[in-house]
């Protein structure tokens, strides 16, 4: 399948990471327990700092880490047989990461990240049955990037258009959030 080009390469990285900067600097301010994590050395990834002193169970910062190439959304768009939207290979294939909670103008929520390799493989999963059920009950196809905490539901791209909708699972959109991820990611602020 060929990619769709509606967004450069680099601008939903360049926002991810400024968020992430923005992200960094109020908690090193305001809650630095929130930038770290528990060591889990089952669930291993570059995030983990420092790398090499770090003991099972003890708790250490984590830090965002540009990935290496990733091959999992091609292999997603060939099983759907679709040419899957950019801004959603470039939101989840730019960086390893822990979740990051954050406040929109609609409310809170937290943009789902990939901590590692076997993280991705998990995600690939729950895109595919994402989008099977979509495809299943005829609704525009779309895929999940955040979870709202104040109602039970997702933020997900538009496939065709990158527009950002408010979904809970198993429903058809009920409202437009933003006209691009782009737009979406650079209105966010930490919490």
């Amino acid at each position: 399948m060929t990619i769709q080009n509606f967004a450069p390469p680099n601008e939903i990285a360049t926002s991810l990471k400024q968020y992430f900067n923005q992200y960094q600097s109020y908690h090193e301010q305001n809650s630095p327990e929130n930038l770290q994590v528990e060591f889990d050395s089952d669930w291993p990834s570059l995030c983990y700092m420092p790398q090499d002193s770090i003991q099972p169970g003890e708790h250490c910062r984590w830090q965002l880490v540009a990935q290496d190439s990733q091959d999992m959304f091609e292999r997603l768009a060939d099983v759907l047989q679709i040419d899957i939207h950019p801004d959603i290979i470039h939101y989840f294939s730019s960086f390893w990461s822990n979740h990051l909670p954050a406040t929109s103008p609609d409310g809170d929520l937290e943009l789902l990240q990939v901590w590692n390799q076997e993280d991705m493989e998990r995600l690939r999963s729950n895109l595919l049955g994402h989008a099977l059920d979509k495809q299943r009950r005829k609704h525009d196809l779309s895929f999940f990037f955040a979870v709202t905490t104040s109602e039970e539901g997702m933020l997900c791209i538009n496939n065709n258009s990158g527009e950002i909708w408010f979904e809970i699972p198993g429903k058809k959109p009920k409202r437009k959030i933003s006209h691009s991820l782009n737009a979406f990611l650079q209105s966010l602020k930490p919490r």
